[in-house]
């Protein structure tokens, strides 16, 4: 009897220290520590939604889950982004798609002269387009949501008021904007928003072509004293996750951030328009900065010579082996569809 008794404790005391060594989840484990990284400053949108998206999941979560955020391309840049995230050198990340347009061909789809509307309408289409086609650009990574800027205007330090002072203009731009510019016969200049206000300074641009919250936010209102109001691009850009670290969060924690996807689309959405609008009133305010609107008649030229532009990508993304015929008009249904709601 002595034996099996101490037998009997012996396998107590193997299961008790089984157990003492094995992961435990919840308090004791600490809350989930993920790093978020962001190229733009942070005052600027694209890092004002990711401190909120930051707050709704550590709330959402009751603290399983710990987000730090690095903005202003502290921790990876704009152009490393997508393969930053890829090799884990961030959990999460904020990216431009038009910085890489021959990776993000179908997304950047709404980059065309489509006439999107609004960051609201577009940053929507732009959820509903990746949903429906799932592109391959993305499958190394979990897409946790995607937004677009407000339509693209030009600031300039000089009026533009026609095709002729546009002719041979020196502006920033990336992207679909680029083609833009030079149907209209400026010339379009290469670089990341962040090193736009040094090169205003310099005179490596006189202006740039991008939605207008950058007045305010990047202080382009003591520099570019003219907006001219086109209407007719906008930038789309996506957060995404590494997948390894997508996998290891609980279920729970997963469905979060999966319910988040279109509402946080839509709030920055919103957030971008109403900011766009902040930004005008503020620079005419307290810069004097003129809008220029064209007139009917000069916008009509304008319009004309982009209509060779959504032709050129069809063209080019059917070689691709994208449905691109499908993919436009699908973008304009939407379109209707989304602004109508």
């Amino acid at each position: 009897m002595k034996r099996q008794s101490f037998c009997g404790w012996t396998a107590v005391l193997a299961v008790l220290m089984i157990m003492g060594t094995a992961p435990v989840r919840g308090a004791a484990a600490g809350p989930v520590q993920l790093r978020y990284a962001n190229f733009p400053p942070a005052p600027t949108f694209p890092c004002v939604q990711m401190e909120r998206w930051k707050t709704e999941v550590e709330k959402r979560t009751s603290g399983q889950v710990r987000i730090q955020t690095f903005p202003g391309g502290t921790l990876l840049d704009a152009k490393d982004m997508m393969d930053g995230v890829i090799a884990g050198q961030a959990d999460i990340g904020c990216l431009s798609m038009a910085y890489q347009p021959g990776r993000f061909v179908l997304t950047n789809a709404l980059s065309l002269p489509l006439a999107i509307p609004s960051a609201r309408v577009g940053s929507l289409v732009l959820w509903d387009i990746y949903q429906a086609y799932q592109p391959e650009s993305f499958a190394k990574v979990k897409v946790l949501t995607m937004f677009t800027t407000a339509p693209a205007n030009i600031m300039s330090k000089t009026p533009v008021r026609s095709l002729a002072n546009l002719k041979g203009l020196d502006l920033r731009a990336s992207g679909g904007a680029a083609q833009i510019l030079t149907a209209w016969g400026a010339n379009q200049v290469g670089m990341p928003m962040s090193d736009t206000p040094e090169a205003l300074q310099k005179g490596v641009v006189q202006g740039l072509f991008s939605s207008l919250e950058v007045m305010k936010d990047l202080k382009f209102a003591e520099i570019c004293p003219y907006i001219t109001m086109t209407e007719t691009v906008i930038y789309p850009f996506a957060v995404v996750m590494n997948l390894d670290a997508w996998k290891a969060l609980p279920e729970d924690v997963r469905k979060v951030m999966d319910d988040l996807s279109v509402e946080q689309a839509e709030w920055t959405g919103n957030y971008m328009d109403g900011h766009v609008e902040e930004a005008v009133a503020w620079s005419r305010q307290h810069h004097g900065v003129e809008v220029i609107t064209l007139p009917p008649a000069e916008k009509a030229k304008w319009d004309a010579l982009l209509e060779p532009i959504t032709a050129g990508w069809i063209a080019d993304a059917n070689a691709k082996g994208f449905p691109a015929e499908a993919i436009v008009k699908d973008i304009r249904h939407r379109l209707s569809v989304r602004a109508g709601q």
